[in-house]
């Protein structure tokens, strides 16, 4: 599946007591969103965006909001002036899951349409 592929998806609720994503499976998926990273033993997903300032960072970090509403799932956000890390797991399960990597193909295709971020 494709970066497109994903992010025409959408994220179902996680109710847990289900297992999260085998590290195999976790580094299958990761390979349609490059431009993420896998860390703590393939259990995140994580990616940092550095904006001109401050106010973009923040305007980026609402659009992030709207989407993630939109999907039921919300990644861990932290800014740091210019800087955004979000780092996306499914907490009900302790690791990832097909909506982290959805949510983070969703978060891309923000950057399509608006570009004016780079990757730290």
């Amino acid at each position: 599946m494709s970066s497109e592929g994903l992010s025409s998806k959408h994220c179902v609720p996680c109710r847990g007591g289900i297992p999260p994503l085998t590290a195999e499976k976790a580094r299958e998926l990761a390979r349609d969103t490059p431009q993420w990273r896998l860390e703590e033993n393939a259990t995140r997903l994580k990616r940092r965006f550095e904006f001109e300032d401050f106010k973009k960072a923040i305007e980026f970090v609402n659009r992030v909001a709207e989407v993630a509403e939109q999907e039921g799932h919300h990644p861990d956000i932290a800014i740091h002036y210019n800087q955004v890390d979000l780092i996306l797991w499914t907490h009900k399960i302790g690791g990832l899951h097909e909506n982290d990597f959805i949510l983070a193909a969703k978060v891309d295709r923000l950057l399509e349409e608006r570009p004016g971020t780079s990757v730290g």
